[in-house]
């Protein structure tokens, strides 16, 4: 049986992601066998959620900002799959030492195992906000890191994409947008309980375009890269099949959780002064999430997922009513109330 390495697990896509690999994964466009799955865990973390899938999961206790610990991680995996990052610090700094050094170790302790791909889960963050409200996001537009988060992961892709090109290893970069879908962190279930209160807030018309991506349909793109020899040195957006208007995922939230909202509207401009602020506050070096997601509300951040289809068979099962509805059927059965 054959070894993956994961980093990034138990989380929000860590956990489904080994819960496949370890069951085998079930989706119209791929049909996996069971494999055994090493998961680099962070000291600090519950692994749990790992641990309880059974035999065929190891926890390797390891921070990734130490290069020492990381190397050795990865022996004996076939493939590493990359999901570990920060997207809100305390302080700016953590994002390069996590998702630059730490994706570097990563790449580094998978080359040194003699590992045949490695897979890095980056973000929309490099590509920024889209130019045009009409235009999806293709992958060969340049980037446009948005601030230091998109930032850290465009570097971490340049570094992937260098040892492809070097010929070290086959590398394959999946970008996901908005992640939904269960094990979500608390910042999305704050999310729903301001829309189940009745008044969210809406920056701008609630017109401007968000891809989302259902976790498991980033599953399933991961288990799709790794199967395509045609992925190698490639980078993939992957999203739902569809963008949503920001005031659909609104709607569509209050619809499930069974609640009428009436939003309360706030002129765009408060999202552009919000992100002058943002990248003020970041350029001390401290960090904002309130000020730092006001900055984007307003904003089109819409791709295409034309590539991924054409060369791995993409093919998203999961929409957002659906996605939303199985959310929040966690959250419930978690003991959170919504």
């Amino acid at each position: 049986m054959s070894v993956v390495a994961v980093t990034g697990a138990p989380g929000w896509l860590g956990t489904p992601l080994v819960e496949a690999l370890v069951r085998g994964g079930k989706f119209r466009s791929i049909t996996t066998e069971p494999r055994k799955v090493r998961c680099l865990v962070h000291p600090a973390l519950d692994a749990t959620p790992v641990q309880r899938l059974g035999d065929n999961v190891e926890v390797v206790r390891v921070d990734l900002r130490d290069r020492r610990a990381v190397l050795g991680a990865c022996h004996g995996a076939e493939t590493v799959v990359h999901c570990a990052g920060v997207i809100h610090p305390k302080r700016i700094q953590e994002l390069y030492d996590v998702n630059v050094a730490g994706t570097q170790n990563a790449l580094d302790a998978a080359i040194e195992a003699g590992a045949r791909k490695f897979l890095f889960v980056s973000s929309n963050s490099p590509a920024g906000m889209n130019l045009s409200p009409s235009t999806l996001m293709v992958e060969t537009d340049p980037p446009r890191p948005y601030l230091n988060y998109g930032l850290s992961k465009l570097q971490s892709e340049w570094i992937i994409n260098d040892a492809f090109r070097a010929g070290r290893i086959h590398t394959t970069i999946l970008r996901p947008c908005w992640f939904y879908g269960p094990h979500q962190p608390k910042r999305q279930t704050r999310f729903f309980n301001m829309i189940k209160a009745g008044h969210p807030l809406i920056i701008g018309k609630g017109d401007n375009l968000r891809s989302m991506s259902y976790v498991d349909n980033i599953v399933q793109a991961v288990l799709l890269a790794d199967s395509k020899s045609v992925a190698a040195g490639r980078t993939y957006w992957i999203a739902d099949r569809r963008p949503y208007s920001f005031i659909e995922i609104i709607e569509t939230v209050a619809r499930v959780l069974g609640v009428q909202v009436r939003p309360r509207y706030v002129p765009a401009i408060a999202s552009d002064m919000s992100r002058f602020v943002d990248s003020l506050i970041q350029m001390t070096g401290l960090y904002n999430q309130e000020i730092h997601v006001a900055g984007e509300l307003a904003a089109t951040i819409a791709v295409s997922i034309d590539a991924a289809v054409r060369d791995l068979g993409y093919d998203p099962e999961i929409e957002l009513e659906e996605g939303m509805r199985r959310s929040i059927a966690w959250c419930r059965a978690h003991g959170m109330e919504l």
